[in-house]
């Protein structure tokens, strides 16, 4: 039986050091980075499917920035209101004690400058900002959307009537604003307008009960309306834990992708420095011999 010898060792030996460093250059990686793949020649469909997973998180997390500020107007915007409701509840309390006969003009005159004075809070409640973005006047964010004027008694709305919508996550958006004529003049119930002709009425002393139906009216509708904000904040908070479990699932499916377990990239670390020391120390024995009949002997 003859054997080959082969008269050149060192090409063989410098390939073998090479992958042998390879290797261990790979386990210190993996064990630095705590990935299995950390290029996309170490896995191309893991990688593939990282990417993917990936974009998807990114998503996720600008859909939840995006909330984070829709979720502060509204709960703003919902405080406003909350207010209107304790004004207009104030102000049917003041018609009720104004409907009262046995008043004197002058205790009139006081609720009526007090019905006058809610007035003015509703107006300011109607102009509430936040980020410097006014949240009553439909699209019309940089207008102040109402204007009173107190020497005609009057309220003019500056906005308009539009609304715009917002991406919660894929496939699911919300109304982002509810006009302010919708909200403070609605035809069922006008906030602004009961107000004004409760004031009206207690300076003249004439059809106060009609005003306080219409104030009662305008609570009403303000209530209903209201309910838009708190459906709205629900949906919110729902598809923000929605979002952030996805986010959850997401890291989770890319450990199973990618992920390594720490011990065993510390063996297979341990390990490739004990192959590529052995190469050398191999290689080096081989390498100081005079010929390779003297490495045969």
């Amino acid at each position: 039986m003859s054997i080959r010898l082969n008269p050149d060792l060192l090409p063989d030996l410098l390939a073998s050091i090479q992958q042998s460093q390879a290797n261990q250059n790979i386990a210190t990686e993996q064990l630095s980075s705590g990935r299995s793949v950390n290029q996309l020649s170490d896995n191309p469909a893991a990688a593939a499917a990282v990417v993917q997973n990936h974009n998807q998180a990114s998503q996720d997390v600008q859909y939840l920035q995006s909330m984070d500020s829709l979720q502060g107007r509204f709960q703003v915007a919902d405080s406003a209101l909350s207010n209107v409701v304790t004004v207009l509840t104030r102000a049917l309390s003041l018609g009720v004690e104004g409907a009262n006969g046995t008043l004197n003009a002058g205790d009139q005159q006081a609720i009526a400058s007090e019905v006058q004075g809610l007035l003015n809070q509703t107006v300011s409640l109607g102009n509430t900002s936040y980020q410097g973005s006014y949240l009553f006047g439909g699209t019309a964010v940089t207008t102040q959307p109402f204007t009173l004027n107190t020497v005609a008694n009057t309220v003019t709305y500056n906005g308009n009537a539009s609304t715009t919508s917002v991406q919660l996550s894929a496939g699911v958006s919300i109304t982002a604003n509810v006009p302010g004529s919708q909200l403070f003049q609605n035809a069922s119930g006008s906030a602004l307008g009961a107000l004004q002709n409760l004031y009206s009425a207690l300076n003249t002393g004439t059809n106060i009960p009609a005003a306080v139906t219409q104030v009662q009216n305008a609570l009403t509708q303000v209530d209903v309306q209201r309910v838009t904000y708190g459906n709205a904040l629900n949906q919110i908070t729902l598809s923000q834990n929605f979002l952030n479990q996805d986010k959850i699932n997401l890291s989770t499916q890319e450990n199973a992708l990618v992920g390594i377990d720490p011990a065993v990239a510390a063996t297979d670390f341990s390990r490739a420095q004990v192959a590529d020391q052995a190469t050398l120390s191999a290689t080096a024995k081989i390498l100081s011999l005079p010929t390779l009949l003297d490495f045969l002997k």
